[in-house]
């Protein structure tokens, strides 16, 4: 098998630039790791992961057409080729402790890949690869930017985020419509919040699901008392609260419900 066509479903954009896929393999660093890949396609990434003897490294793909080139092209892969959807994969089966993540990741579903992150945040120490130009400024988007969101609270409480360079479509078959980025996140010292992490996460979404109106507004829905809460982060928009701010955000509400 010589190619393997892009299906459009997948998110599929081939990298074809091997300077970039270089820079992108060494983002992990030369540390000794077990490494995931993600949708590794034809292996144009994969091959400088293989080269470095500190990765023990396995693959994951959901399409047969990729897998089936890689079984022919990768010999060395063999046993370590998983036919099958990330988003759906018991993490908990794999290498038996920590894992590395990279990969080219698919423009369809990079939200959902990064959300699987922070829920197994304790199992990924470290996070790299390249995403579509929009979602890497988010992820890495600081309190008071508009890019700033959902994603940018939750995985900044528990990653360090930086962008790391910006990649042009012409280094793609086929090109996207959008231009992409490389961004790493690497795991903090912060093991627990010191506050209920679910009710944290549901305030972080309360707030940028409207995020147009203030906290006091967009708080409403979840229909506890709000009267304890300081008034500077009520009348603040989401956007403008840092991960600290979300935290004592949600120890007071934890507080109201508590009364």
């Amino acid at each position: 098998m010589d190619t393997v066509r892009a299906k459009k479903h997948l998110g599929q954009h081939f990298l074809k630039d091997l300077g970039i896929a270089r820079r992108i393999a060494e983002t992990l660093g030369d540390t000794p790791q077990n490494v995931l890949e993600i949708g590794p396609g034809m292996g144009v990434l994969t091959q400088f992961l293989l080269a470095n003897p500190n990765y023990d490294l396995r693959v994951i793909e959901i399409d047969t057409e990729s897998v089936e080139y890689l079984q022919h092209n990768f010999p060395e892969l063999e046993g370590r080729i998983l036919s099958a959807d990330f988003l759906k994969y018991d993490l908990q089966s794999l290498f038996g402790e920590k894992f590395s993540l990279i990969g080219n990741y698919p423009y369809n579903i990079s939200n959902q890949i990064l959300f699987r992150v922070f829920e197994n945040r304790n199992r990924i120490p470290l996070v790299s690869g390249m995403f579509q130009k929009e979602v890497a400024e988010r992820i890495a988007a600081k309190p008071g930017s508009k890019t700033y969101g959902i994603l940018s609270v939750l995985l900044s409480a528990f990653y360090d985020i930086e962008y790391l360079f910006t990649v042009d479509e012409h280094v793609f078959n086929p090109p996207p419509k959008v231009k992409s980025a490389v961004i790493r996140l690497k795991r903090n010292n912060i093991e627990a919040l010191p506050c209920d992490e679910a009710l944290f996460v549901k305030t972080v979404k309360t707030g940028f699901n409207q995020r147009r109106k203030t906290m006091r507004n967009a708080l409403k829905p979840l229909g506890l008392p709000l009267d304890e809460i300081p008034k500077n982060l009520l009348m603040a928009r989401a956007e403008q609260l840092s991960v600290n701010d979300f935290i004592s955000l949600t120890q007071t509400l934890e507080k109201t419900i508590t009364l």
